[in-house]
Protein backbone atom coordinates (compact mmCIF):
# COMPACT_ATOMS: atom_id res chain seq x y z
CA UNK A 1 0.00 0.00 0.00
CA UNK A 2 1.34 3.64 -1.22
CA UNK A 3 1.90 6.38 1.54
CA UNK A 4 2.12 9.89 1.51
CA UNK A 5 3.29 11.68 3.80
CA UNK A 6 4.17 15.84 3.20
CA UNK A 7 8.13 16.53 4.08
CA UNK A 8 8.44 20.56 3.92
CA UNK A 9 5.92 20.97 1.39
CA UNK A 10 7.05 17.56 -0.87
CA UNK A 11 4.95 14.35 -1.52
CA UNK A 12 6.51 11.80 -0.17
CA UNK A 13 5.46 7.92 -1.39
CA UNK A 14 6.65 5.29 0.15
CA UNK A 15 6.06 1.50 -0.75
CA UNK A 16 6.93 -1.82 0.56
CA UNK A 17 7.69 -2.89 3.49
CA UNK A 18 11.35 -4.29 3.16
CA UNK A 19 14.12 -3.66 5.77
CA UNK A 20 16.12 -1.68 3.67
CA UNK A 21 15.49 1.91 2.10
CA UNK A 22 15.56 2.98 -1.64
CA UNK A 23 15.43 6.57 -2.04
CA UNK A 24 14.40 7.50 -5.66
CA UNK A 25 15.55 11.02 -7.59
CA UNK A 26 14.38 11.80 -10.80
CA UNK A 27 15.92 14.51 -12.88
CA UNK A 28 14.12 16.60 -16.35
CA UNK A 29 11.71 17.03 -17.14
CA UNK A 30 10.31 13.97 -15.03
CA UNK A 31 8.24 13.76 -11.48
CA UNK A 32 8.43 10.72 -9.30
CA UNK A 33 6.51 8.72 -12.03
CA UNK A 34 9.38 7.86 -13.82
CA UNK A 35 10.16 5.33 -11.48
CA UNK A 36 6.86 3.29 -11.94
CA UNK A 37 8.27 -0.23 -13.10
CA UNK A 38 11.32 0.15 -10.57
CA UNK A 39 9.16 0.41 -7.38
CA UNK A 40 6.40 -2.30 -9.15
CA UNK A 41 9.20 -4.78 -8.96
CA UNK A 42 11.30 -3.29 -6.15
CA UNK A 43 8.69 -2.82 -3.50
CA UNK A 44 8.01 -6.58 -2.78
CA UNK A 45 12.14 -6.53 -1.24
CA UNK A 46 12.45 -3.10 -0.55
CA UNK A 47 10.47 -0.11 0.95
CA UNK A 48 10.87 2.49 -2.10
CA UNK A 49 10.88 6.10 -1.57
CA UNK A 50 10.32 9.03 -4.21
CA UNK A 51 9.34 11.90 -4.28
CA UNK A 52 9.03 15.21 -7.31
CA UNK A 53 11.78 17.81 -6.88
CA UNK A 54 11.71 20.84 -5.35
CA UNK A 55 10.29 23.39 -7.99
CA UNK A 56 9.02 20.44 -10.59
CA UNK A 57 5.68 19.86 -9.36
CA UNK A 58 3.76 22.02 -12.46
CA UNK A 59 1.01 22.26 -9.30
CA UNK A 60 2.97 24.57 -7.40
CA UNK A 61 4.40 28.33 -7.70
CA UNK A 62 7.45 28.77 -10.27
CA UNK A 63 10.23 28.52 -8.34
CA UNK A 64 13.77 28.42 -8.37
CA UNK A 65 15.71 26.25 -5.46
CA UNK A 66 19.39 27.12 -4.94
CA UNK A 67 21.93 24.12 -4.63
CA UNK A 68 21.72 24.23 -0.48
CA UNK A 69 18.30 24.08 -0.76
CA UNK A 70 17.75 21.32 -2.74
CA UNK A 71 20.51 19.44 -0.48
CA UNK A 72 18.75 20.34 2.33
CA UNK A 73 14.89 19.19 1.27
CA UNK A 74 16.74 15.88 0.37
CA UNK A 75 18.26 15.56 3.56
CA UNK A 76 14.98 16.29 5.40
CA UNK A 77 13.13 13.83 3.03
CA UNK A 78 15.98 10.95 4.06
CA UNK A 79 15.51 11.52 7.54
CA UNK A 80 12.31 11.21 7.83
CA UNK A 81 12.09 8.17 6.10
CA UNK A 82 15.53 6.41 7.02
CA UNK A 83 14.39 4.77 9.88
CA UNK A 84 17.99 5.23 11.35
CA UNK A 85 19.44 3.38 9.05
CA UNK A 86 21.38 3.96 5.81
CA UNK A 87 19.33 4.17 2.48
CA UNK A 88 20.14 3.24 -0.86
CA UNK A 89 19.96 6.22 -3.64
CA UNK A 90 18.69 5.60 -7.50
CA UNK A 91 19.10 8.64 -9.04
CA UNK A 92 18.89 9.81 -12.64
CA UNK A 93 19.71 13.05 -14.90
CA UNK A 94 19.64 15.77 -12.15
CA UNK A 95 18.46 13.54 -9.48
CA UNK A 96 22.27 12.08 -10.22
CA UNK A 97 23.74 15.41 -9.84
CA UNK A 98 21.54 16.40 -6.26
CA UNK A 99 21.94 12.57 -4.85
CA UNK A 100 25.61 12.27 -5.65
CA UNK A 101 25.94 16.17 -3.91
CA UNK A 102 23.72 14.76 -1.18
CA UNK A 103 26.10 11.69 -0.70
CA UNK A 104 28.89 13.99 -0.67
CA UNK A 105 28.23 16.00 2.53
CA UNK A 106 26.26 12.50 4.14
CA UNK A 107 28.34 10.07 2.93
CA UNK A 108 26.90 8.08 6.87
CA UNK A 109 23.67 8.24 5.48
CA UNK A 110 24.66 6.34 2.40
CA UNK A 111 24.95 2.59 1.74
CA UNK A 112 24.91 2.50 -1.97
CA UNK A 113 24.13 4.26 -5.13
CA UNK A 114 22.73 3.58 -8.44
CA UNK A 115 23.60 6.23 -10.83
CA UNK A 116 21.26 6.48 -14.09
CA UNK A 117 23.31 8.05 -17.50
CA UNK A 118 25.12 11.21 -15.31
CA UNK A 119 28.63 10.52 -14.13
CA UNK A 120 31.37 13.17 -14.44
CA UNK A 121 28.94 15.29 -16.14
CA UNK A 122 30.84 18.52 -15.34
CA UNK A 123 34.21 17.66 -15.52
CA UNK A 124 37.22 18.72 -18.11
CA UNK A 125 37.27 15.26 -19.07
CA UNK A 126 33.76 15.37 -20.42
CA UNK A 127 33.83 18.82 -22.26
CA UNK A 128 37.20 17.36 -23.78
CA UNK A 129 35.84 14.90 -24.90
CA UNK A 130 33.36 16.45 -26.83
CA UNK A 131 33.41 16.88 -30.54
CA UNK A 132 32.32 20.82 -31.68
CA UNK A 133 28.94 19.64 -32.42
CA UNK A 134 28.60 18.01 -29.44
CA UNK A 135 29.10 21.18 -27.48
CA UNK A 136 26.83 23.04 -29.73
CA UNK A 137 24.23 20.76 -29.14
CA UNK A 138 24.66 20.48 -25.65
CA UNK A 139 24.72 24.53 -25.12
CA UNK A 140 21.85 24.55 -27.65
CA UNK A 141 19.29 22.31 -25.73
CA UNK A 142 20.28 23.85 -22.16
CA UNK A 143 20.45 27.05 -23.17
CA UNK A 144 16.94 27.31 -24.82
CA UNK A 145 15.67 25.62 -21.40
CA UNK A 146 17.18 28.07 -19.40
CA UNK A 147 16.10 31.20 -22.00
CA UNK A 148 12.66 29.51 -21.49
CA UNK A 149 12.64 29.61 -17.66
CA UNK A 150 13.83 33.25 -17.97
CA UNK A 151 10.78 33.80 -20.34
CA UNK A 152 7.96 31.55 -18.15
CA UNK A 153 4.65 31.90 -18.74
CA UNK A 154 2.72 30.26 -21.73
CA UNK A 155 5.84 30.53 -24.05
CA UNK A 156 8.33 28.91 -21.42
CA UNK A 157 6.01 25.82 -21.48
CA UNK A 158 5.70 25.95 -25.17
CA UNK A 159 9.54 26.28 -25.48
CA UNK A 160 9.97 23.66 -22.93
CA UNK A 161 7.58 21.03 -24.73
CA UNK A 162 8.65 21.85 -27.72
CA UNK A 163 12.58 20.90 -26.57
CA UNK A 164 11.39 17.48 -25.21
CA UNK A 165 9.46 15.92 -27.93
CA UNK A 166 12.51 17.39 -29.46
CA UNK A 167 14.90 15.45 -27.43
CA UNK A 168 12.23 12.45 -27.60
CA UNK A 169 11.35 12.81 -23.99
CA UNK A 170 9.02 9.72 -22.33
CA UNK A 171 7.52 11.27 -19.81
CA UNK A 172 3.70 12.55 -20.68
CA UNK A 173 3.66 15.97 -21.98
CA UNK A 174 1.05 16.98 -19.17
CA UNK A 175 3.53 16.41 -16.44
CA UNK A 176 5.89 18.61 -18.02
CA UNK A 177 6.67 22.41 -18.06
CA UNK A 178 8.82 25.53 -18.18
CA UNK A 179 9.15 25.62 -14.06
CA UNK A 180 11.27 22.28 -14.23
CA UNK A 181 13.96 24.28 -15.69
CA UNK A 182 15.01 26.54 -13.54
CA UNK A 183 18.41 24.09 -12.61
CA UNK A 184 19.82 24.92 -16.62
CA UNK A 185 18.66 28.59 -15.34
CA UNK A 186 21.15 28.62 -12.39
CA UNK A 187 23.88 26.69 -14.14
CA UNK A 188 23.66 28.92 -17.17
CA UNK A 189 23.39 32.64 -15.41
CA UNK A 190 24.49 31.70 -11.34
CA UNK A 191 21.36 32.68 -10.45
CA UNK A 192 19.74 31.38 -7.34
CA UNK A 193 22.49 30.02 -6.15
CA UNK A 194 25.53 28.38 -8.42
CA UNK A 195 25.86 24.66 -8.79
CA UNK A 196 29.67 25.82 -9.31
CA UNK A 197 30.43 24.89 -5.41
CA UNK A 198 29.27 21.22 -6.34
CA UNK A 199 31.92 17.99 -4.69
CA UNK A 200 33.16 16.65 -7.11
CA UNK A 201 31.41 12.37 -6.85
CA UNK A 202 33.87 10.53 -4.91
CA UNK A 203 32.05 7.58 -3.57
CA UNK A 204 33.45 5.38 -1.27
CA UNK A 205 30.00 2.81 -1.67
CA UNK A 206 29.41 0.31 -4.02
CA UNK A 207 28.07 1.92 -7.43
CA UNK A 208 26.10 0.67 -9.80
CA UNK A 209 26.24 3.02 -13.13
CA UNK A 210 23.85 2.38 -16.08
CA UNK A 211 24.11 4.41 -18.88
CA UNK A 212 21.87 4.53 -22.47
CA UNK A 213 24.29 4.46 -25.73
CA UNK A 214 21.89 5.17 -28.23
CA UNK A 215 22.27 9.08 -27.29
CA UNK A 216 24.56 12.08 -29.91
CA UNK A 217 26.81 12.41 -26.48
CA UNK A 218 27.12 10.74 -23.41
CA UNK A 219 27.04 12.49 -19.77
CA UNK A 220 30.54 10.59 -18.56
CA UNK A 221 34.17 10.29 -19.35
CA UNK A 222 35.56 7.02 -20.08
CA UNK A 223 38.25 7.26 -17.64
CA UNK A 224 35.26 7.79 -14.90
CA UNK A 225 33.64 4.86 -16.06
CA UNK A 226 36.59 2.47 -16.14
CA UNK A 227 37.88 3.91 -12.59
CA UNK A 228 34.17 3.08 -11.03
CA UNK A 229 34.28 -0.26 -12.95
CA UNK A 230 37.54 -1.00 -11.35
CA UNK A 231 36.42 -0.49 -7.97
CA UNK A 232 35.50 -3.23 -5.37
CA UNK A 233 31.80 -3.68 -5.18
CA UNK A 234 30.80 -1.37 -8.15
CA UNK A 235 29.88 -2.15 -11.56
CA UNK A 236 29.04 -0.42 -14.77
CA UNK A 237 26.17 -1.79 -17.42
CA UNK A 238 25.60 -0.15 -20.41
CA UNK A 239 22.21 -0.41 -22.13
CA UNK A 240 21.34 -0.19 -25.96
CA UNK A 241 18.65 3.15 -24.79
CA UNK A 242 19.10 6.60 -24.99
CA UNK A 243 18.88 8.97 -21.24
CA UNK A 244 15.80 6.96 -19.85
CA UNK A 245 17.14 2.99 -19.52
CA UNK A 246 14.90 2.34 -16.90
CA UNK A 247 12.04 3.44 -19.05
CA UNK A 248 12.87 1.83 -22.34
CA UNK A 249 13.73 -1.46 -21.01
CA UNK A 250 12.85 -1.94 -17.50
CA UNK A 251 12.64 -5.71 -16.83
CA UNK A 252 16.15 -5.86 -17.91
CA UNK A 253 16.82 -2.38 -15.52
CA UNK A 254 14.95 -3.97 -12.53
CA UNK A 255 16.81 -7.92 -13.37
CA UNK A 256 20.29 -5.70 -13.37
CA UNK A 257 19.55 -3.99 -10.43
CA UNK A 258 18.27 -6.69 -8.39
CA UNK A 259 20.83 -8.55 -9.04
CA UNK A 260 23.54 -5.81 -7.97
CA UNK A 261 22.07 -4.86 -4.77
CA UNK A 262 22.61 -8.22 -3.14
CA UNK A 263 26.31 -7.60 -3.32
CA UNK A 264 26.48 -4.34 -1.58
CA UNK A 265 24.48 -5.70 1.03
CA UNK A 266 26.45 -8.89 1.09
CA UNK A 267 30.19 -6.84 1.57
CA UNK A 268 28.50 -4.93 4.19
CA UNK A 269 27.82 -8.07 6.14
CA UNK A 270 30.84 -9.84 5.53
CA UNK A 271 32.74 -6.31 6.67
CA UNK A 272 30.52 -5.98 10.28
CA UNK A 273 31.61 -10.04 10.79
CA UNK A 274 35.37 -9.26 9.97
CA UNK A 275 34.94 -6.67 12.51
CA UNK A 276 33.66 -8.32 15.41
CA UNK A 277 36.06 -11.46 14.78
Amino acid sequence: MQQVTKVDGIEVYSEGEGTETIVMIHGWPDTYRVWDAQVEELKHRYRCVRFTLPGFDITKPRRAYSLDATIRIISYIVNSVNQKQKVILMLHDWGCMFGYEYYMRNKQAVSAIIGVDIGDAQSKAVRNSRSLSQKMMVSGYQGTLALAWAIGGPIGNMMTRSMARMLKVPSPPEFISVKMNFPYYIMAAGEAGSYRTMTPFAPKVPVLFIYGVRKPFMFHSDSWVDKLAAKEGCKVVAFDTDHWPMLRQPERFNEVVLDWLVKPADNDEAAEQNAAA
